[in-house]
């Protein structure tokens, strides 16, 4: 994430909604990926997004002046009953992941479609089950997965305490909102580039692709991941599956990214984007451990529980490299 600044100079925030100096209104706009004082460019009709100007969870700029929504929200096929005064408050949260992952494809230069706009983009719904509303969903229970250009959260992902019961009883290292939209990112832009994807390679890296994935989750589920998970993969749930090992890479690629580039918009790090992979990895590798140091001193998790072996960041450089290769 870069740094962003008000038009008096003062710093913003990805979600700030107003300057705190001069007390303007703000919004990113995401067409030039920078903040902007609403009503500062009178050539420019657009105003906030619907979901910000009525419900107060978004901080973006309309898409375009004949669209509602902003290129984040019109995303949305199915959100949460807002019936439900706490189902407001999780979709403000997964809303924000939603941004951020918006705003990493964007900076990529990746193709972010609404399936609004077209029927092979992407989509999201944001779900309830029986565990959140018992009345009208009973026992029905909703994954947070993907398929076919949607991508479904259940709404208890944005429930911190839910969420980390979640993570505990599957011996998880890392679970987020934005982390799940990252991934299941990552299982859309496997169909959609998938004439640009060097298979063969791919076969190399991550396995064979065709073997039954439900059998081979379930296989997961009652066993768990192989002993020396580690020496091949980014994370234990990236060994249930050549699926799943691609997502968490495409995810793992995405936090590093935003991470450095935040890292070097505040003088942490010298710039990046000129770096090849090899030397951005490096430098991941280091700040990865300053972060944990950080984490550690104020007594909470590890920001970035992972430790990249050779063979993960042959994955990760895979990953990068596709995306590069779209750029030119």
């Amino acid at each position: 994430m870069k740094s962003f600044y008000c038009e008096c100079g003062h710093h913003l925030f990805f979600d700030s909604t107003e300057c705190v100096s001069c007390g303007k209104a703000v919004a990113f706009d995401s067409q030039t990926l920078d903040m902007r004082v609403l009503d500062s460019a009178p050539d420019d009709t657009r105003s906030l997004c619907a979901n910000g100007s009525k419900y107060g969870v978004c901080n973006w700029l309309q898409a375009s002046e004949d669209r509602m929504f902003c290129l984040a929200c019109d995303l949305n096929r199915t959100i949460p009953n807002l019936d439900a005064p706490i189902n407001l408050t999780r979709w403000a949260r997964l809303e924000a992941g939603k941004r951020r992952l918006v705003y990493s494809l964007l900076s990529l230069q990746l193709p972010v479609v609404s399936r609004h706009l077209d029927q092979t983009g992407l989509c999201f719904d944001f779900l309830e089950d029986g565990r959140t509303n018992a009345q009208d969903f009973g026992d029905e229970f909703h994954h947070t997965g993907y398929a076919d250009g949607v991508i479904t959260i259940n709404v208890l992902e944005a429930d911190p305490a839910a969420r980390e019961a979640t993570r505990e009883a599957m011996n998880e290292q890392y679970r987020t909102v934005l982390g799940h939209m990252r991934h299941e990112a990552g299982h859309y832009f496997l169909e959609k580039l998938h004439d640009n994807i060097d298979h063969e390679e791919l076969g190399k890296l991550f396995g064979d692709f065709s073997q039954d994935y439900k059998a081979a989750l379930q296989h997961y589920y009652d066993n768990g991941p192989p002993a020396n998970w580690s020496r091949d993969y980014i994370s234990a749930y990236s060994s249930a599956h050549p699926l799943e090992d691609w997502a968490e890479s495409w995810a793992h690629y995405l936090h590093l990214t935003d991470a450095l580039e935040t890292a070097a918009a505040h003088g942490v790090l010298v710039a990046v984007n000129d770096l090849d992979f090899a030397n951005k990895l490096k430098q991941w590798r280091k700040l990865s451990i300053v972060l944990n140091e950080l984490n550690r001193g104020f007594g909470v998790s590890d920001a970035y529980p992972f430790v990249i072996s050779e063979r993960a960041g042959e994955k990760l450089a895979f990953v990068h490299e596709l995306i590069l290769c779209l750029k030119n």
